[in-house]
């Protein structure tokens, strides 16, 4: 679908019908037909704990801040912000939404663990829980010494503080219930899954970093992998403080086509996650060309912000090359107005970074995030965020 037609048809024809008109309809349409409603913003109370000035070898502090937000018992977001010491003011930042935990990226005994329940497949954890085995187990994934080296900071916090993620999620723990109504026990049918609710989360963390005096306001990035890919294209297209993306083997219900006939199908991310989305979502199951968007209207939804698809070569279940289409299919809107959108019409060979502000990445190997992802992240950011 074009994202400069009206839901009635009409043409949009000026910058300001786009952004007063346009992009609030594709807001809601993506929330009621998709993800789910996100409530309103809760403002938030936050404390630091945990500082220690002299990581890497005295290159860097970490600080780990606990952010209230919600009704009364709402479970906390525990944020790790890492930031490199010898900036001469407010660095540029990485949010993030890791799998596994804060003290998974660091090698670092001051890192609290996680109280959440803990995925089984996560470093170190025994019945749900985590340990100390798993410390500094996801180094390699996180690059956190990589980024502070490039004048980045990183803030961080494990998803499953606000949704837990299990298989059978009846929405009986992490944020969910507290945000019902009275006498409500489970989502309704336009209610958020668990992709809006780390969204909501993401936007509550972004509330506290435009506070931290250490990070530019204007300068913040937001990256995840996978489903939280998913997560980080949502939360950008909801939230213009978040000034770039990079939503990285997102796949269906992110960053591939829903109409796509490669890879993972709606019909069986509903069946296999269903919690992730509203239970809305499932009626286009089988009627895909029903939607009243795809995912190039998220992407638009973004204009003209920054953002970065990246794949890899054998990860065909997140349809790479249909990935490449949502783009091709978006930038028309960044063009509208008045930028740069993709700066291609085929994709790219491998490993080469098509650093448009809608850009494209592919290399070989499998579905996993790595320091050579990280490489090209910090490139992308590079130019976009640094103009360098």
């Amino acid at each position: 679908p074009d994202p400069l037609i009206m839901l009635d048809g009409s043409k949009v024809t000026s910058k300001e019908q786009w952004f007063k008109q346009r992009r609030p309809e594709l807001q809601q349409l993506f929330q009621h037909y998709m993800y789910g409603y996100l409530p309103k913003a809760a403002p938030i109370s936050w404390t630091r704990d945990g500082v220690k000035d002299d990581l890497f070898d005295g290159k860097a502090t970490k600080k780990e801040v606990t952010i209230h937000f919600g009704p009364k018992g709402t479970p906390p977001i525990e944020l790790l912000v890492v930031v490199p010491n010898k900036a001469k003011g407010p660095v540029p930042v990485f949010a993030a939404l890791n799998f596994c935990g804060n003290h998974t990226a660091l090698a670092d005994a001051s890192v609290a663990l996680t109280k959440s329940w803990y995925r089984g497949s996560c470093p170190g954890c025994e019945d749900n829980k985590a340990t100390d085995t798993g410390r500094g187990g996801q180094v390699d994934v996180w690059n956190i010494e990589l980024i502070i080296d490039r004048g980045y900071g990183i803030a961080m916090f494990y998803y499953g503080d606000v949704d837990p993620d299990k298989r059978d999620n009846d929405f009986t723990d992490g944020v969910h219930p507290h945000f019902f109504k009275q006498g409500q026990t489970k989502p309704g049918k336009h209610d958020w899954g668990a992709i809006s609710a780390w969204s909501y989360g993401v936007h509550r963390v972004v509330d506290y970093l435009v506070q931290d005096e250490d990070i530019d306001k204007d300068r913040i990035a937001l990256v995840g992998h996978s489903r939280l890919g998913k997560t980080t294209l949502l939360a950008a297209a909801l939230d213009d403080r978040i000034a770039l993306a990079i939503p990285h083997q997102a796949g269906c219900g992110g960053t591939a086509p829903s109409r796509g006939k490669v890879g993972e199908s709606v019909e069986r991310i509903n069946t296999s996650f269903p919690h992730w989305f509203n239970d809305t979502f499932p009626e286009f199951n089988k009627q895909t060309d029903r939607l009243p968007f795809d995912q190039n209207c998220l992407v638009a939804l973004c204009a003209p912000r920054p953002v970065l698809f990246s794949n890899a070569q054998e990860d065909q279940w997140a349809n790479p090359n249909g990935q490449f289409d949502v783009l091709k299919a978006a930038s028309p809107v960044y063009e509208f107005l008045g930028v740069e959108g993709l700066g291609a019409k085929e994709v790219p060979p491998l490993e080469k970074l098509l650093n448009s502000r809608l850009g494209y990445y592919i290399r070989p190997g499998r579905h996993s995030m790595t320091t050579g992802d990280w490489k090209i992240f910090l490139d992308f950011a590079d130019r976009h965020l640094k103009g360098s």
